[in-house]
């Protein structure tokens, strides 16, 4: 194995992983309630190297050290700082305020139904009056059951706490929920997020605010200058890989000469 060639691959490797990470932040900058991606770069695992069958050792195999092989990505993260809200005046577009998401009864394409989680508060109602998102999955109350609103209500009101009222009556309330520890989160996709084992439930409940939408909290250009960075550091270990390709048919042509 050549070592430079191997660390400049790893290098490689890295980079198209961190580009994967901004291509997708920047896909969905506009995607309400989306929360960014990142992802940290640390060395690879080292390796032992050993003197084998070294003549000026008497042949006697030893340690000459630690030896690092390039780079890797470390971890995927998400960042949940919160987005700027825009004003739609809406009345079921609802943004959250703090840490916190809204629990949705979500059925997967083979019929299972089981409880994610969202930012995106861009709901609407069917005619039968349930609050559902806008692919149609519904809405769930504080007690883990379906939101119906009555459909011949005129004015949808829906204070800080979640309680909805039809009319100046209540209907009732959105399950609103925030999590001890977000390592226990994932991305499902879709715009939601789904728990792991070991996840905890927070006492700590977000705020909503109705007529509004949380955007996305990506910044399109410091993506877009990680981007540059990114690209730039890909071509200067494509140039490494390269220069080592060289230096290794000139060392085969010399060996073929007689």
């Amino acid at each position: 194995m050549v070592r430079g060639l191997y660390t400049a691959y790893t290098g490689l490797v890295n980079q198209q992983k961190r580009l994967d990470v901004v291509s997708n932040n920047l896909a969905n900058s506009a995607t309400t309630g989306y929360k960014k991606e990142g992802c940290t770069t640390q060395s690879f695992d080292e390796v032992m190297a050993t003197k084998v069958k070294d003549s000026s050792e008497a042949y006697v195999n030893r340690n000459i050290g630690n030896l690092t092989l390039g780079a890797k990505i470390g971890e995927t993260y998400t960042n949940y700082d919160q987005g700027s809200f825009k004003n739609t005046g809406n009345t079921l577009d609802l943004a959250l305020s703090g840490e916190g998401f809204f629990a949705i009864s979500f059925t997967s394409k083979d019929g299972v139904t089981s409880t994610k989680y969202t930012r995106d508060g861009s709901f609407t109602m069917t005619k039968e009056g349930n609050l559902v998102t806008k692919d149609g999955d519904f809405v769930l109350n504080d007690g883990g059951s379906e939101i119906i609103i009555p459909t011949n209500a005129s004015e949808i009101t829906v204070n800080e706490l979640g309680d909805i009222y039809a009319d100046g009556e209540y209907v009732d309330t959105l399950s609103l929920v925030d999590f001890e520890d977000k390592n226990y989160l994932t991305k499902y996709g879709e715009n939601m997020y789904d728990t792991v084992e070991g996840y905890q439930i927070s006492d700590d409940k977000p705020t909503v605010v109705q007529g509004y939408l949380e955007m996305s909290n990506v910044n399109v250009v410091s993506e877009m200058v990680d981007m540059i960075t990114i690209s730039r550091t890909f071509e200067a270990n494509q140039k490494l890989v390269n220069a080592i390709d060289d230096s290794l048919a000139k060392t085969v042509q010399l060996g073929s000469v007689k």
